[in-house]
């Protein structure tokens, strides 16, 4: 194309006007002509272009938007369907494939309940890399039916796997069910018989302060409490109870007695530790991460 505007310009042709003719610009021009003409095609963005020999076929970019929509994947950004497919073996493209399927269709925005997060970036104090060194926990509310009246959901969270290793409903907030969580999730986790022994995160509550510290001592678990006016220092649970809290079983209108929130509370662990693929910890399960059986996922994973 270069080529015949010069040749139209010689002739007697006005620049601008077979550069018009052609679709470009005048300025366009010598850009096109700097690197030898056409080596680079037509860059005009009306220009026809041929596909791509790898480009998703028809049949799968219907696939994606029906796969996306499915049930169990509406509320998933694609980041999270595309290795929970790997998983079962079905591989219909990688995550900027499916972003730029469903793009047209408007569901590339926060997919979930909740609104979409907003970047932050908390501070922290330890640094976890293998299972049972950093834990951190607190207590949230779980509302009544009855107004006024509330549970309460004491867990411990294992920081490296995500995992959560203890956790307990009553409907009293009192130091003495701390205490017995405690004790209780490190002899599940084997504390008693490791020879460094794990820090317990926490916040500035009064429940999680008094007798609390007699148990970690005789356990041999370092405490360690957020910063006094810093809201996000024990981010990682306070994200565990949002993900609780937004989850679509979650009743809004309340528990109907003690024996319903906790067994809301088994479920919610059960599904969270085996079920759930978890972002921080590369899309594996905690249960998965905690025991270490994540290399053979994902190695299988990246082999597919």
């Amino acid at each position: 194309m270069p080529r015949n505007i010069e040749i139209a310009h010689r002739a007697g042709v006005r620049l601008e006007l077979a550069c018009a003719e052609a679709g470009i610009s005048v300025r366009t021009l010598p850009r096109w002509t700097a690197d030898g003409g056409l080596v680079a095609g037509d860059r005009r963005p009306s220009a026809v272009r041929p596909v791509p020999a790898h480009a998703l076929s028809a049949e799968v970019r219907q696939a994606v938007p029906q796969v996306a929509n499915e049930p169990r994947f509406a509320d998933m950004p694609p980041a999270r369907i595309v290795p929970a497919l790997a998983d079962e073996g079905v591989y219909l493209g990688n995550e900027s494939s499916f972003q730029r399927v469903l793009r047209p269709h408007g569901q590339t925005r926060h997919r979930g309940r909740a609104r979409a997060p907003r970047a932050s970036r908390p501070p922290t104090t330890h640094v976890a890399t293998a299972p049972r060194q950093l834990w951190a926990w607190d207590m949230t509310f779980l509302p009544a039916q009855v107004l006024g009246r509330w549970f309460y959901l004491y867990l411990i969270l294992d920081v490296y796997s995500r995992k959560i290793v203890g956790v307990e409903v009553h409907d009293t907030d009192d130091a003495d069910h701390a205490v017995h969580l405690v004790k209780r999730t490190a002899l599940a986790e084997g504390i008693h018989a490791m020879e460094h022994k794990p820090v317990l995160h926490g916040d500035n509550g009064a429940t999680l302060k008094a007798t609390v510290l007699a148990m970690l001592h005789w356990l041999g678990v370092k405490p360690s409490y957020s910063r006094p006016r810093v809201s996000d220092d024990n981010a990682f649970v306070e994200s565990l109870f949002r993900t609780a809290k937004y989850r679509p079983e979650f009743p809004t209108r309340g528990f109907a007695d003690l024996q319903a929130a906790r067994r809301w509370a088994a479920r919610f662990v059960h599904w969270y530790n085996h079920e759930q693929r978890h972002s921080g910890i590369r899309y594996v399960s905690p249960a998965q991460h905690h025991a270490g059986d994540d290399a053979v996922i994902l190695a299988t994973r990246h082999q597919l």
